[in-house]
């Protein structure tokens, strides 16, 4: 059987830089009736363990440090035995969340996992946060993208550790390279396509944030 995606949204909330926000995210489960990775261990580990259900949890991938992508990491580890992957670049900030925990294992450019015999390819798109990655499956037509790339634009970068023309030349180099069709199942939000989202990158630049 080939690999599904599977969603639920989970709703917390996101502190940084003194401040604390209401947030709805989106929590992406790729596998099949055997096993399956989760995309953003967000807010409700309880929740997600549900929609894994009996199968086995291979990772927990997080696609960025923010609190709110991150929080029930370490219950879904403690639930499921699964290792959660961070990108190394982000270290600093799961530390603000969870300074008595770490991740298992890093996340590189590159890196592949696999499973139920679907790619994931760790795509390295810095902006949002330094260590913020994608994972682009192609037999799936579908890039996971964090909070990098969202219907009607860039993730956020007006707090620290975030910087504004490096998730543009993410965006440019990385994402809107991947096939027109490529569905970009986000962070937060509805989903979208890179043919929707690529004919704006200049309004985006011009926009500024």
């Amino acid at each position: 059987m080939a690999a599904r995606i599977d969603h639920i949204e989970t709703s917390g909330t996101f502190s940084l830089d003194g401040g604390t926000w209401d947030v709805d995210n989106n929590v992406w489960i790729v596998g099949d009736d055997g096993e399956a990775v989760v995309i953003d261990a967000a807010h409700d580990a309880g929740a997600i363990a549900e929609a894994v259900g009996g199968r086995r949890l291979a990772a927990i991938v997080s696609t960025h440090g923010h609190d709110d992508h991150i929080d029930a990491a370490p219950e879904l580890k403690a639930r499921t035995g699964a290792p959660v992957l961070l990108h190394p670049d982000d270290l600093m900030l799961w530390k603000q969340k969870h300074p008595d925990a770490s991740p298992d294992g890093d996340l590189s450019d590159g890196q592949v996992i696999t499973v139920a015999g679907t790619d994931l390819h760790v795509l390295h798109t810095p902006g949002h946060s330094p260590g913020a990655v994608c994972l682009y499956a192609p037999d799936l037509g579908t890039v996971f993208s964090g909070d990098t790339l969202f219907n009607g634009g860039p993730g956020a970068t007006g707090r620290s550790f975030s910087d504004f023309p490096t998730i543009i030349t993410s965006i440019r180099e990385r994402l809107l390279t991947l096939p027109a069709d490529t569905e970009v199942r986000t962070g937060h939000g509805p989903s979208t396509t890179i043919g929707a989202e690529a004919p704006h990158l200049e309004e985006w630049i011009a926009r500024g944030h």
